[in-house]
């Protein structure tokens, strides 16, 4: 066996069509288009990487037949913010096989270490603000959109090689229906419109596309500064991103909270795209887009991906008012069912939130560090 660095485009194709040898076709896995795979690794197609460095490994058998694939990661805007000396392992895939997985976790800690690293965490798919984490309960469900899902054998295999479990990431399962949560959270409403008059909640707007997102991108890096693991978007990642799902958001599913005119906090939950990739099987072209629009009219879930205030703000209900509209809107839309996700395990705020919407954790993913 011998792990390589990818240095030509062939080693580079043999590293994104890997995982199709790891999930057999009726895995709950969802494959991802194999085109915004390579938008996420490639330096010229993402911003992220003019602040970051990587390295690609890919794993062979003595057949020369390839059975696992690592990244190794420097975020330097990560480095600076968090104050931390420390690298990440990402895109990890890899069949049942503990030498395998040593080998390619030996490899990421070696390149780190020739950078003057000597930590790492992960895995980080390529960061935090992107897919993270390693399944580690409810393997019997989806994923949802840009959420990760892997075999529940890499939990033992991440062992064996000596990382620890650092963080935990919750996901809520929360049903869309009437019920008693719309009495109770107009009561709630009612009460904060009366103690904050001038606050006003509303959907984005199509002709506002470009403004609602940059006051996304300011509530975002404010709001979130202090939860762990955190580096701020700046603003050609955040426009990157915007484009990328400006074709999918449901403008209606994206709330704005204002005072004053001013944004306090924001609501962003968007349609569960995965519904329609399980369909394409990494591929949007030729026919894949015929499919794509075709199932789209079919998805019934979300995925509530931002929820936040700024910190001025908080404990004032203004999260009540905005998830209210949210639940309204998404019930005359037609979805069933929503993932809240992902919620840190000390966020003990965000948590309570989600109980009182009658959220339930389905699923839970984990952050391992050497």
């Amino acid at each position: 066996m011998r792990v390589i660095k990818i240095t030509n485009r062939k080693q580079l194709m043999s590293f994104v069509r890997f995982p199709w040898r790891i999930y057999p076709k009726d895995s709950l896995w969802v494959p991802p288009l194999i085109s915004d795979f390579m938008n996420t690794i490639l330096e010229n197609k993402n911003p992220f990487w003019k602040h970051a460095k990587k390295q690609l490994f890919l794993a062979y058998d003595s057949d020369g037949n390839i059975v696992g694939r690592i990244a190794a990661i420097i975020d330097y805007n990560y480095i600076v913010f968090q104050n931390e000396k420390c690298g990440f392992f990402g895109f990890f895939e890899c069949f049942d096989d503990n030498k395998v997985a040593k080998a390619l976790f030996y490899s990421v800690e070696v390149w780190l270490k020739e950078h003057n690293i000597h930590k790492m965490i992960g895995p980080m798919n390529p960061s935090v603000n992107s897919e993270c984490g390693f399944l580690y309960d409810g393997f019997n469900v989806p994923p949802s959109f840009l959420m990760t899902y892997t075999p529940k054998y890499y939990l033992n295999l991440v062992e064996k090689v000596g990382l620890k479990k650092i963080k935990e990431l919750y996901a809520y399962d929360m049903d869309i229906k009437i019920d008693s949560r719309i009495i109770r959270l107009e009561r709630v409403v009612s009460v904060i419109k009366k103690r904050i008059p001038t606050l006003v909640v509303k959907t984005m707007q199509k002709n506002s596309f470009e403004s609602d997102f940059k006051t996304a991108l300011y509530i975002y890096n404010r709001a979130w500064e202090k939860n762990w693991g955190f580096v701020p978007w700046n603003e050609e990642e955040f426009t990157n991103l915007a484009m990328k799902l400006k074709m999918l958001i449901d403008p209606r599913m994206v709330i704005i909270a204002t005072i004053y005119n001013s944004p306090v906090g924001i609501l962003i939950s968007l349609p569960n795209y995965n519904q329609v990739l399980k369909k394409l099987n990494g591929r949007l072209f030729p026919f894949g887009i015929f499919k794509f629009f075709y199932y789209k009219k079919e998805i019934d879930t979300l995925r509530l991906m931002v929820m936040g205030v700024l910190k001025e703000y908080r404990n004032k209900g203004i999260e009540s008012v905005m998830y209210e509209l949210g639940l309204k809107n998404a019930i005359k839309i037609g979805y069933k069912h929503c993932e809240l996700s992902w919620v840190l395990d000390d966020n003990i705020m965000t948590q309570r939130t989600a109980e009182m919407m009658n959220g339930k954790i389905y699923k839970k993913y984990a952050i391992y560090s050497n």
